[in-house]
């Protein structure tokens, strides 16, 4: 550090370090960009619940990666004959 041990502003300066975005021109540029927090919204929203599963069949969707809760899903429609 700079000789004060409070100072939070090293005396060096890493090349990989994010650029300063305070500047007006970045400040511009991120004023224009349309902000879009959460999850896309589908045209029918998914209800939050909770269900019970015998491990090996929760262990058979989690194998398949990221999606297994879609993949349930899907498999429930076909069960009760839905795309």
């Amino acid at each position: 550090m700079n000789g004060n041990k409070r100072s939070k502003v090293p005396d060096w300066a890493d090349p990989d370090d994010a650029p300063d975005l305070s500047g007006p021109e970045w400040v511009e540029r991120l004023a224009a960009v349309k902000a879009r927090p959460g999850r896309p919204k589908a045209a029918a929203a998914k209800v939050s619940t909770t269900i019970r599963l015998d491990p090996d069949i929760l262990d058979h969707f989690r194998a398949g990666g990221e999606g297994w809760q879609s993949r349930i899903n899907a498999a429930l429609r076909a069960v009760i004959g839905q795309k």
